[in-house]
């Protein structure tokens, strides 16, 4: 499924490719990003802390570019699934109107990338979401234009722009747009040949539930290791002075909503050890 996107994209990137905007967007990284060329290879830096620090730079740099988008995107797929009721995606996507032809599959791969940019989910965010689309009888196409839209969702159309300016931004964006309707296109149309079309009636609260098990243990191991990286990070900081490329933020709307929405997600932990200690 992922090569058969890839080979849309690039066939679309040789018939479009702006050569002008493509050596601007260069010429602006080369010139804002810091030059982390350094005298060891990988071998060395396995073993040596200034390595591992590296990693911990990298890490932290990361996180610290799209922390807010994945809070935005996790909280608004969470209200979206627990607050939408499933008829409203179903009149989005025309389901009960009875179509099953290659319109329906046209109508759910054009809005399915334009429902994931309005709801700013990427790809960590974007599977419960589609859970509650494919319950809903959302058609295979829209659902699957849906997940393959995580790269042009606003977050990252945003963090792009941050690298390469909007132009270069929008174009990529475009270029997906086309590439992830006629991959799903095709997908629905071989799937459907050959009989294979998923029917999922799964809800999210079925698959996303709050355990004590191996997931639960891996996820206290990796807290530790981010929170040792985050460490190595800032002595890695107090060590090295550096260039960093300018990565301005999303301005004081975008704060204002992070804010709310990191107290609505510790109201919901809250409300949920609550009753669950009652019952």
């Amino acid at each position: 499924l992922l090569r058969a996107q890839f080979l849309r994209w690039r066939g679309l990137v040789r018939l479009t490719y702006p050569q002008a905007w493509m050596e601007a967007a260069r010429e602006k990284v080369e010139r804002e990003v810091e030059d982390d060329e350094d005298d060891f290879d990988w071998r060395s830096r396995l073993k040596s802390r200034d390595g591992w620090r590296l990693v911990a730079k990298r890490f932290a740099g990361e996180w610290g570019m799209v922390w807010q988008e994945i809070t935005i995107g996790f909280t608004v797929a969470g209200l979206i699934a627990a607050l939408v009721p499933d008829s409203f995606f179903r009149t989005l996507f025309r389901v009960d109107e009875g179509g099953d032809g290659f319109l329906a599959a046209l109508h759910g791969a054009l809005l399915g990338p334009l429902l994931a940019a309005c709801t700013f989910i990427g790809s960590m965010g974007n599977i419960p979401l589609a859970t509650v689309l494919a319950s809903g009888g959302v058609a295979f196409a829209g659902v699957i234009a849906f997940i393959y839209s995580d790269l042009m969702v606003p977050p990252l159309v945003h963090i792009n722009a941050k690298y390469y300016g909007w132009r270069v931004a929008l174009y990529i964006a475009g270029v997906m747009f086309v590439s992830i309707v006629l991959t799903a296109l095709i997908l629905n149309g071989l799937f459907t040949l050959l009989d294979i079309v998923p029917e999922s009636r799964r809800t999210v609260s079925n698959i996303t539930q709050f355990k004590i098990d191996y997931t639960f243990w891996m996820n206290l191991v990796f807290v530790w290791i981010a929170g040792w990286l985050i460490w190595q990070n800032k002595a890695y900081l107090k060590n090295h002075s550096m260039k960093m490329m300018e990565m301005k933020g999303g301005g004081k709307i975008k704060k204002v909503a992070v804010t709310i929405f990191i107290i609505i997600n510790v109201l919901g932990l809250a409300a949920f050890a609550y009753t669950s200690l009652l019952t």
